[in-house]
């Protein structure tokens, strides 16, 4: 057997009070693309940091072609050929696109002249590469949407020539379009010789791009599966260590007879399109809304909910027509929404879980404007227990929970309302298979209590899985909808793409 690329034998990682990692092991073979899964706290992130730099190992060893090495920053592990793209965007969002692509690294004439074009030309390639309009080389990178800044991301991994790509959640900001594109450049990647490690929590994913599977639990090795083992069953089961017999549970849950519960009619919003959307929802349904990077399904969602202002049209909550101008209006009216970014926009990070879930609810905890701590206790506590929050205690600041316990924590302070509407804004993006069936479950359970859930994702498997219909977007346009006996990624991706 040749020599492994990247090799980690018996890796040891401790923080205060946390063993992340208990003698990992792991293998990359040259041209090889190896995907790393675990649920939130496996220790797949560690293990990628120390790979690329940001952490040392307490004990075991790192060895790159047979050698062994031992990384003290980043620089070391990119110029010993490991690139590391964070699941978390890092860029300069001030900066235009090649100069984030090349940023550290600038081509320079003499000390202090830049040389610009190389640089631009160099930078139009990747962008093609990856699937970018080369025009976009001079945009500044804050003015990019969120999937198009993930790409840029890959694009600078590119230009670094490295042997070994660490790929962290590259899809969590893609339609499937894009994630279509990024599997062309994997493919031509692993063709050329580029190593590269795979993390994802879409499990179809893993099966597309990966050779090989390693799984993580709770900080060790739980398993192996070979390309021919590869399937949903088998990944899971590894990861969990239970079968999870109803990925995308459905109750039985029927759309209630009656009036919608939620009815837009010519709605027209800033930053939208002229040309108005109707729709409506019914008590005891999921609606999927899809569409690519862009189509507007987000900027919608924010008009209903008052942070975008409505230009034109009605909006009818139980055939009562309401006037939202602000996001109080939109939560006194019935409709909750839990945002894309729940970290930016969706939770006060440096506070506690209890801060958090009663943030929205103060009205309803408080006697003559004096908050109970003793009223927000207890409905934090049930809260917590409600949707299985895995903390220490509500006192717990909640950035230091998992991804799938902040999501829980985002849900958890709109469920205390009761709301008639609930929109969920890629509600499982960043969140470990356990958790994700979790949420599943939790918006199965709401739309047989009769709460209409808006659903937007830009992932096509939860879409089909979990949508009782589909309302697809294009270029801001009501492409077309649905129904649960017309669903299937072909139908969704042809409205999506504004096909006739």
């Amino acid at each position: 057997m040749s020599t492994p690329r990247l090799e980690a034998q018996s890796v040891r990682k401790q923080f205060p009070g946390v063993l992340a990692l208990d003698g990992v092991s792991m293998q990359l073979a040259a041209g090889e693309v190896l995907a790393i899964v675990g649920e939130n706290g496996a220790g797949k992130s560690t293990l990628m940091k120390i790979l690329g730099g940001l952490y040392s190992p307490d004990a075991g060893e790192i060895r790159l072609e047979g050698q062994p090495v031992r990384f003290g920053n980043v620089n070391d592990a990119m110029n010993a050929g490991i690139s590391l793209i964070h699941q978390e965007l890092n860029l300069a969002e001030n900066l235009s696109v090649a100069a984030n692509i090349f940023l550290g690294r600038e081509r320079l004439a003499g000390r202090l002249w830049l040389r610009e074009r190389p640089m631009t030309s160099e930078a139009r390639k990747l962008l093609k590469r990856v699937g970018l309009p080369d025009a976009l080389v001079h945009t500044t990178v804050g003015h990019l949407a969120p999937g198009q800044k993930q790409l840029v991301e890959i694009a600078r991994a590119l230009s670094l020539n490295a042997r070994v790509i660490i790929m962290d959640e590259p899809t969590s900001s893609l339609t499937q379009t894009e994630t279509d594109r990024l599997y062309q450049v994997i493919d031509d990647l692993r063709a050329s010789g580029v190593s590269i490690i795979y993390i994802s929590h879409r499990l179809a994913e893993v099966k597309r791009c990966a050779d090989r599977v390693t799984v993580l639990r709770d900080g060790r090795n739980a398993g192996e599966l070979a390309k021919s083992e590869i399937s949903h069953d088998a990944i899971v089961r590894l990861m969990v260590g239970r079968d999870l017999k109803s990925f995308y549970p459905r109750s039985g849950r029927v759309a209630r007879d009656g009036p919608p519960t939620l009815e837009l009619k010519n709605v027209t919003f800033a930053g939208g399109p002229t040309q108005p959307i109707s729709f409506s929802m019914c008590a005891g349904e999921i609606v999927g809304m899809a569409g690519l990077v862009g189509a507007g399904r987000t900027e919608l969602a924010e008009a209903m909910f008052g942070i975008r202002a409505i230009t034109g049209g009605e909006v009818f909550i139980d055939s009562k027509a309401v006037k939202i101008q602000h996001s109080s209006d939109a939560v006194e009216a019935g409709l909750s929404m839990a945002p894309e970014d729940r970290r930016l926009n969706g939770l006060v990070l440096e506070k506690s879980v209890q801060f958090n879930l009663s943030l929205p609810n103060l009205d309803r905890l408080s006697t003559n404007g004096i908050v109970s701590r003793r009223k927000e206790l207890a409905s934090s506590n049930d809260l917590c227990e409600r949707l299985r929050v895995k903390t220490p205690s509500v006192h717990q600041v909640v950035g230091l929970l998992s991804g799938g316990n902040q999501q829980k924590v985002v849900l958890g302070k709109w469920l205390a309302r009761t709301p008639r509407v609930l929109i969920l804004d890629e509600p499982t993006r960043g969140v470990d298979v356990g958790a994700r069936s979790e949420i599943y479950g939790l918006m199965d359970k709401l739309a047989a209590e009769g709460v209409a859930v808006w659903m937007i994702s830009s992932d096509l498997e939860e879409v089909l899985g979990m949508s009782d219909r589909v309302l697809v977007l294009h270029e801001g346009k009501l492409a077309g909808e649905l129904n649960r006996d017309e669903l299937s990624e072909e139908a969704v991706m042809r409205l999506a793409t504004g096909a006739l």
